[in-house]
């Protein structure tokens, strides 16, 4: 009998150093979506991959402090929450711990399967969602300081790459953010990236890259060859324009360094349409920095920051007489039994959090 077999990892965990350095993420759903907007979420969750809570199981009750608790322990930066109101889906964007966030509305989306049954022959994935995407921004004026932030917010989403270093085989997928000035849009797409032999046919690549080609129905190999005359377009790659010799050595047969290569982007899914609502300076909350439909004046802007530094305050009180109240309870717990004591059940009531349920329900009221 053979001993014991013994399992060798092959991969190495993270290091809590680390953990600072690499964007992570919670995708999750606030109330009641429905099953499309479900699914919008899984396939975005691939999107985020790996480097994001994938398998990250969800309950009603859950609130965002309960993400909130946690999220330093994983190294987790940003909270997608994806909710629907009766005005239709919307999208937050948050940064952990103190924000800001961003909301958006989400205008149009169409989700992963759909993309890929409007394809002929759509991509097959394989390994590419071991590698975090590349991320490309495009349209987003410097000179507006609301889209500015948004795009950082968007960029801060995913690593930031060295281009120095970078390792060319972990190029697989791209991630594009489109502002579209005419409908005030950003638009969301989600590509695989392609390398293959360039200005043949499929008949000669499969002369090139296999060993024996399947022969079968021809009675000699120059037919096979000679069919790449009939091939359609799609069987022959476009001109030298999308050709580039590679720097580094790239996945799949014969992609060596220095080879001439075609690169093509084949679309994955998710497809998203995202109008900016506002965004607020807090994590779900705090003083609105932008909102796109609604203008405060001085005036108001100055009473609703006065209303929250009293709500703030008389938090703080609260909290600080709940606090004394446990403080002696727990000193009347200590004396002996033959002291008398008030023992006021309703002093050792818990804190009261009414103002600290920061509701995953649906999008914020405009401020």
């Amino acid at each position: 009998m053979g001993g014991k077999r013994r399992k060798t990892r092959t991969h190495v965990k993270d290091q809590p150093e680390d953990l600072g350095k690499v964007p992570r993420s919670f995708v999750v759903k606030s109330g009641v979506v429905g099953n499309s907007l479900c699914h919008l979420v899984k396939d975005f969750r691939r999107v985020m991959e790996p480097n994001t809570a994938s398998k990250l199981r969800e309950r009603k009750g859950n609130k965002l402090r309960d993400f909130l608790s946690i999220a330093s322990h994983f190294g987790v930066t940003h909270s997608v929450i994806f909710s629907r109101t009766e005005k239709g889906p919307n999208l937050r964007i948050a940064r952990f711990p103190r924000g800001p966030t961003v909301h958006f509305q989400i205008a149009s989306y169409s989700l992963t399967k759909d993309v890929l049954a409007l394809q002929k022959t759509p991509k097959s994935p394989g390994n590419d969602y071991k590698t975090a995407p590349l991320i490309v921004l495009n349209n987003f004026s410097p000179e507006s300081k609301h889209m500015k932030l948004v795009a950082t917010i968007l960029q801060n989403l995913f690593p930031t790459i060295n281009v120095s270093t970078i390792k060319l085989a972990e190029a697989r997928r791209v991630v594009l953010f489109n502002y579209n000035s005419d409908t005030n849009e950003i638009e969301m797409r989600h590509y695989g990236v392609n390398v293959k032999m360039s200005g043949v046919s499929k008949s000669i690549k499969s002369v090139i890259q296999t060993t024996v080609p399947n022969l079968q129905g021809y009675d000699d190999i120059s037919e096979f060859v000679l069919r790449g005359a009939f091939a359609s377009e799609s069987d022959v790659e476009d001109g030298p324009d999308v050709t580039m010799p590679l720097p580094q050595k790239y996945i799949g047969k014969g992609n060596k360094q220095s080879e001439n290569r075609s690169i093509r982007l084949a679309e994955l899914g998710p497809r998203m349409g995202l109008k900016l609502v506002k965004i607020q300076e807090g994590l779900c909350d705090g003083e609105v920095i932008h909102h796109e439909f609604v203008k405060k004046t001085q005036a108001e802007l100055k009473k609703m920051k006065a209303e929250r530094e009293k709500r703030a305050r008389l938090k703080a009180e609260r909290r600080k007489e709940q606090e004394r109240n446990v403080a002696r309870k727990n000193a009347l717990k200590k004396k002996p039994s033959g002291d008398d004591g008030d023992d006021d059940d309703d002093d050792d009531r818990a804190y009261d959090q009414g103002d600290d349920d920061d509701e995953m329900d649906g999008m914020d009221e405009d401020e």
